[in-house]
């Protein structure tokens, strides 16, 4: 079996996110850009999934420019087998890259596609469950657990708002994964070494046939309001006054 796996290159979590100038969005330049968390996590399970025997070949695949090769390698040196780059400089719709994937699948045939529940930047959250209407795959989303029930079934926690649901679902199957799902493992220097051997495959959005014109287009970006300081009362009297009079939440 062939699980593909996706990677997303996105601005670090530890760097602070910068407004343009022209607020057409987030600025990118001589930024620390690092593999999507989520995706990190993606990577760990179906690398847990290979060691315990389900599966013969890990497949990394990326949609973005070309420096997302160093996300790729990121993920061979973890121990994925090898990767697939899909080249745009667009940024693309959860729709686009749901559609670039499912062309991945139709030729590559794999039983599990694990993806990130979403990704920092955009926070959408709509890759995976899209990919599943287009391909007819099913699906387990928020997977916090992830066991298998036979050579052909999978048992998935899942992260609900009630606590925690578990279900079986079919492969081929989409599962994408939660923050609690696993702790991923560090690539060693050696493996480092050995994913620059690894097989890249390069290919343009164009070279798809895929259809990726946007139907959303972003007007504007701007920072959040900055947090004005708060102040300190000298007794409960002067807290309800305040609460009253400028809060007016009594």
């Amino acid at each position: 079996m062939k699980i593909i796996v996706g990677v997303k290159r996105v601005l670090d979590y530890n760097v602070k996110a910068r407004v343009k100038s022209d607020k057409s969005g987030i600025e990118l330049q001589n930024v620390k850009m690092s593999m999507n968390p989520f995706d990190e996590i993606a990577v760990e399970e179906a690398l847990r999934i290979k060691e315990a025997g389900h599966a013969e070949e890990v497949i990394a695949v990326s949609i973005g420019p070309a420096q997302s090769q160093e996300t790729i390698r990121t993920a061979l040196a973890m121990g994925a087998d090898r990767g697939i780059l899909i080249e745009t400089d667009e940024q693309l719709q959860p729709l686009a890259i749901a559609k670039l994937f499912k062309h991945v699948i139709d030729k590559e045939s794999p039983g599990l596609v694990i993806l990130g529940k979403q990704a920092i930047d955009g926070d959408n959250n709509q890759t995976g469950q899209m990919l599943s209407a287009l391909t007819g795959m099913n699906q387990a989303t928020f997977a916090s657990k992830v066991e298998f029930d036979g050579d052909a079934a999978l048992k998935v926690t899942r992260e609900v708002d009630a606590g925690l649901e578990s279900i079986r679902v079919a492969m081929p199957a989409i599962v994408t994964t939660d923050l609690r799902l696993n702790e991923p493992r560090y690539a060693k220097l050696p493996n480092i070494m050995k994913a620059k051997k690894k097989p890249l495959d390069v290919l343009a959005v164009a070279d798809t046939g895929v259809d990726t014109t946007s139907k959303l287009s972003v007007v504007e970006v701007n920072e959040p309001p900055k947090r004005e300081a708060g102040i300190v009362v000298k007794d409960v009297a002067e807290l309800v006054e305040k609460l009253r009079n400028e809060a007016k939440v009594i």
